[in-house]
């Protein structure tokens, strides 16, 4: 018991390995932040917050050429109507990896969704990250407003051609990311190069490969895949009606 117990006293102070390779840990109580012994990486994150504009001029200059747009905004909070910073922009796929690890420096964020859009002749994804969630706790007092103030939302937005969809994980910067790289994978036909686990999460198995849900284009579901429950009446005595014409 005395083993046991000095373990889970070591987990709680310094995380679980999960086997993703030597010098790498999990900080214990954080979604996904990954550590590397490197002479690279002994920095790590602190909570200094950015302002949004700080924020916006760090991912321009890490996408470099391929930056494309970007705008600043306030955000109503849909909870409480506080506002809070919003960063939006988009650059082409190339520069994801460059704009994530600038957004690991000031304080390693959170990210919320990836997102997907067929826009015809490309494909946008949408990272959504929040910045400086806690930060204004230590930086600018201990009132919700104070931490409120030092939020920045950050959508950002990486564009692929849609013939040649690829884009590179950022599943060993944030491993937490995973689970929506392999549901763009299968639903929209993005390829992730370099993604740990590609297998299929949603679509089952009798769904051909090459055909992804979301896409506007003829890969998307063929009429014939398309089932109408409504017109087998199952459903209609209790109360369910079929949609109009």
């Amino acid at each position: 018991m005395r083993h046991l117990a000095a373990s889970l006293s070591r987990v709680a102070r310094h995380g679980l390995r999960l086997g993703a390779g030597e010098g790498t840990w999990y900080d214990s109580g954080m979604q996904t932040n990954p550590k590397t012994w490197t002479a690279d990486a002994r920095a790590l994150p602190t909570n200094t917050p950015l302002s949004a504009e700080e924020v916006l001029e760090k991912i321009k200059a890490a996408a470099g050429d391929d930056f494309l747009d970007g705008s600043l905004a306030p955000r109503e909070e849909a909870d409480s109507g506080d506002p809070a910073a919003q960063v939006r922009c988009r650059f082409r796929g190339p520069a994801l990896r460059r704009v994530v690890e600038a957004l690991l420096v000031p304080q390693y964020p959170h990210l919320s969704v990836i997102a997907a859009v067929d826009c015809g002749e490309t494909i946008e994804l949408p990272y959504v990250f929040a910045l400086f969630s806690g930060a204004g706790h230590d930086a600018a007092g201990s009132s919700p407003d104070a931490r409120r103030s030092c939020e920045v939302r950050v959508i950002a937005t990486a564009v692929v051609p849609t013939s040649d969809p690829v884009i590179d994980t950022i599943s060993d910067l944030v491993p937490g990311a995973l689970f929506s790289e392999r549901e763009k994978q299968e639903m929209i036909g993005v390829k992730v190069k370099g993604i740990p686990d590609p297998r299929r999460l949603f679509l089952p198995d009798d769904v051909p490969e090459g055909v992804y849900p979301w896409r506007k284009d003829e890969t998307g579901i063929p009429p014939e895949m398309v089932r109408e429950l409504w017109k087998t009446g199952r459903g209609v005595a209790d109360g369910a009606a079929p949609p109009e014409a």
